[in-house]
This record gives structure tokens, C-alpha cells and sequence, in this order.
């Protein structure tokens, strides 16, 4: 009898119950879906709002200073002592430093610093000069800036201590020691530089780029209390006020520099600037440079070689626009005789000719908005006005028939909750933002909203947020 039992076993299908939240949750299901389909696949507008600001045409090189130097040797062997200033001038016959044979200047000197000595506030001022030129210029990758910046303070603090003995004189003198030490005084007048680079004689002609190699630079400080020989460096002088950084650029910069003459110049060491007169080396390998000129700042920059600039060629300040915002329009250009106001808000229109059911001529007042003017014409909207349309001047009836056009820049206003459009006037573009005037007549205003991307929609197109 187990031969003939029915093995088959048919699943129980449980029926499907249908209630009303299953109803809901499918409906709230599709309209996702159809939420997240329109979104996108509907056109999206993104609004940008018009603000106050300035585009600079801004590029930063770093210079080599030129200047009219002079390296001043010493004339015998001996300890050297400094007593003018880096940095400050002197005249012909101003004490510089002194050479001591015998070396018991120095002792004296020490002797005399074994006490309490203060520094004035021009000397503070001088060494937080150094601190602050130091921190805001220092480079992990060149660090041999820390040791010239610790020649640089321990030359100034030596100064300083130098010519507080200067003060008094009379002591050496009565010392028994100025015998043995030679008072070195200027040969002529200029700035008192206390180091030595190469760079003193270069010209614009024996530029490369290889001079701009910082690795490759090495300056060498001339330190008080040490032992020189005859004929040794001992100082430079600069000579002249007038002097000049040069930087490596292309011929297309060049040029561009060129044709402006004089350029603004940002020093980024203090933010000062200056006005610098521009010329131009082209070296035989090709290799372009530029020579900016100036006739003041060369005291504030006499100890540095290398000088981070700021060339300001352009500096523009209005409204910011994206480039993105800006659209070109055409328009009728009609004399502005045959422009006059009527309706009951007094809208500006022409009056153009047209002709009734039996031929005869009348006329009809066209509304069009202005949306440029010159001293003798409007730039009217085109949408209800078609070439070869006549209109009429009110006073005389003359007709002229509309077929100048012209073209205005602009942008999408959505203040009003649709496209519209308003003429603009660039000051300066670059390659994504342009300065354009503020407050025009038919232009744009601060916190004006306009569209971000001109090509998304159409004039007079309505605006959905």
C-alpha cells in the first residue's frame, strides 16, 4: 500500500492581503519616484547675488635688486670694529669702523659691554625689524636664511653696542690705546651695507636664469671684532637712490609690461608700494627679463638681494560678476526724437504706423523698454517691433522705418521673478570674474539677484525657486 500513497506536496499559498497601509506606502513610493524624475529633468536655475568687489591683476615674482654698490677694502690688517649703522647713510669723512693691530680695542670694548647698557627705542625698532623680516620671510626648504639672520642680529647688536662706546670717544682716546687703532672714515657718501654677494657689479645684460637660483646664492656677512687682512672687504656703500629689481618672465608678459611704461609695484616684505619704470633684456638664449626702475625705497631694501614683488597691473573695483552671467543681446537703435511716453503708467514706446481692414494708415503706441542710451539714441526691446516697421515722431509725424540694430552686454536680472535683461559696463575681466560699473541707469546694483549661468534661460523667462 506504500507503493500507491500520493508523494506530492503542494505549497500553501497564503493570499495576498491588501490593506490601506500598503495603499499609502505605495503612493508615497511612487511619488518619490516621480519627485526625484522631475527634479532631474527640470531645468535648474541657480541664482547669484551681485556684490561690491575688486579684481586685481595681480602676479608675484621674485626679483634680483640691482643697485649702485661699491665695495670699500681695508687698507692694513687688523681687528675690525663697526660704528656706523647698516642701513643708514653717511657722509664723507663719517667714522665707519676701526682697525685695532694690537687687538686691545677689543678688550676695551668688552670691558666697557661688561656693564648695563639699554638700547634706546630706535635700536628695539631695529631688531624687531630684523625678527619680523625674518619670520615672515623664512622658508623650511632654504635654511640657510637662519644663519643669515643670526649674522644679521648678532652684526646689529654689535652695532649697537659699538656705537654706544662711540659716545665716548674721549675714553679711548685717553686710554693710551688710539695710537694702535685707525679711525676708517667714508671715502664718499651713500648707504652702509655690512656684506658681500658677487651681485655688486652685475648688469641687466649679463642676466640668466640661473641667477635666480637661490641654492646657488651665497652672501657673506661681514662681522664686527673679527681679524682681517690688507685688502680685505670690509663694507660696501650705495650710492645712489635710484635702483631696480628684475625678473624673469615670458615675452608676452614683457610686452604687456612694456606697453604700460610704468607699473605699480607691491613689496611683499612690508606691503609698501611704488611706481616702477619698465624695460626690457632679452638674452641670447632666448631667456626674457624685465627691469622695474624706481627713484626711492632703496634704503629699505639696501641688505636684501633677493626681493619677493607684487605686479599690480590692474585694479578695478565695482560690481563682481561671474563671466558665466554674461550674455549678449540685440536691439533696435532708433533716434531718441521718435521714443515718447503714453498709457496709464506712462510707459516709454514708439508710435508705429499700421493699416486697418479698408487700407488706411493709423497708429498704435508700442510699448518698449530702454535699456541702453547714447546722447542722440535709445536701444529699445525687440520683441514687438520688426524691421522695416514704421514709427512715428509725435510732434512732426515723420516716419522712419526701424532697421538699425545693435548689440549690448549684459546680464539676467531675476529680482522681479523672471529674466530680465541688463546692460553692463566691464571695467576689467579675467578669465572667470569681471568688474562691471555700479549704479548705471539701466545696469545692475548691489544685492542684485541675476542668473549664474546666462545660457539656462531665456529673457522674460518666469523664474521658479
Amino acid at each position: 500500500m506504500s507503493g500507491n500513497e500520493n508523494n506530492n506536496v503542494v505549497k500553501y499559498r497564503k493570499p495576498l492581503n491588501i490593506n490601506i497601509g500598503m495603499l499609502i506606502f505605495a503612493a508615497i513610493f511612487v511619488y518619490i519616484i516621480v519627485c526625484i524624475f522631475g527634479y532631474f529633468t527640470a531645468k535648474h536655475i541657480v541664482p547669484y547675488e551681485v556684490k561690491e568687489g575688486s579684481l586685481t591683476s595681480n602676479n608675484i615674482y621674485q626679483g634680483i635688486a640691482l643697485r649702485s654698490e661699491e665695495i670699500v677694502t681695508a687698507t692694513q690688517a687688523g681687528y675690525i670694529n663697526y660704528y656706523a649703522r647698516e642701513g643708514e647713510r653717511v657722509g664723507v669723512g663719517n667714522l665707519v669702523y676701526t682697525l685695532d693691530e694690537s687687538g686691545k680695542l677689543s678688550e676695551y670694548l668688552n670691558d666697557e659691554g661688561s656693564g648695563e647698557n639699554s638700547l634706546s627705542e630706535q635700536d628695539l625698532t631695529e631688531l624687531k625689524t630684523e625678527i619680523l623680516g625674518f619670520t615672515t620671510e623664512f622658508n623650511e626648504t632654504n635654511f640657510s636664511q637662519v644663519y643669515d639672520f643670526k649674522y644679521d642680529v648678532n652684526g646689529t647688536v654689535l652695532k649697537l653696542a659699538n656705537a654706544n662706546i662711540l659716545d665716548n670717544i674721549d675714553k679711548i682716546n685717553n686710554s693710551g690705546i688710539s695710537e694702535l687703532v685707525a679711525f676708517c672714515s667714508a671715502p664718499k657718501s651713500g648707504i652702509v651695507i655690512y656684506s658681500i654677494d658677487g651681485y655688486e657689479d652685475l648688469t641687466l645684460e649679463q642676466f640668466t636664469g640661473d641667477l635666480f637660483k637661490n641654492s646657488e646664492y651665497e652672501k657673506t656677512q661681514l662681522i664686527s671684532n673679527e681679524l682681517i687682512a690688507s685688502g680685505d672687504p670690509v663694507y660696501k656703500l650705495s650710492t645712489n637712490e635710484d635702483w631696480s629689481i628684475v625678473i624673469q618672465t615670458d615675452s608676452e608678459k614683457a610686452n604687456e609690461l612694456i606697453e604700460l611704461e610704468y607699473v605699480k609695484v607691491k613689496f611683499l616684505k612690508n606691503q609698501n608700494t611704488s611706481w616702477g619704470e619698465v624695460s626690457t633684456y632679452t638674452n641670447p638664449d632666448g631667456e626674457v627679463f624685465v627691469k622695474l626702475t624706481f627713484n626711492n625705497s632703496m634704503m629699505t631694501f639696501c641688505t636684501d638681494r633677493f626681493i619677493d614683488i607684487e605686479l599690480i597691473t590692474e585694479d578695478e573695483t565695482g560690481l563682481k560678476i561671474p563671466n558665466s552671467s554674461i550674455v549678449e543681446k540685440e536691439f533696435f537703435i532708433v533716434p531718441k526724437s521718435f521714443v515718447t511716453k503714453s498709457g496709464t503708467n506712462g510707459e516709454t514706446g514708439v508710435m508705429r504706423e499700421t493699416f486697418d481692414e479698408n487700407g488706411n494708415a493709423t497708429t498704435e503706441f508700442i510699448e518698449s523698454t530702454i535699456y541702453h542710451e547714447t546722447e542722440t539714441e535709445y536701444y529699445l526691446d525687440d520683441s514687438q517691433l520688426r524691421i522695416g516697421d514704421y514709427i512715428l515722431m509725435p510732434e512732426t509725424m515723420q516716419k522712419q522705418s526701424i532697421s538699425k540694430r545693435g548689440t549690448l552686454i549684459g546680464v539676467y536680472n531675476i529680482n522681479k521673478g523672471y529674466a530680465d535683461f541688463k546692460q553692463i559696463n566691464i571695467l576689467y575681466q579675467n578669465d572667470e570674474y569681471a568688474v562691471v560699473k555700479s549704479n548705471t541707469r539701466y545696469g545692475l546694483s548691489a544685492y542684485d539677484y541675476i542668473v549664474l549661468d546666462a545660457s539656462s534661460v531665456e529673457e522674460d523667462e518666469i523664474i521658479n525657486e
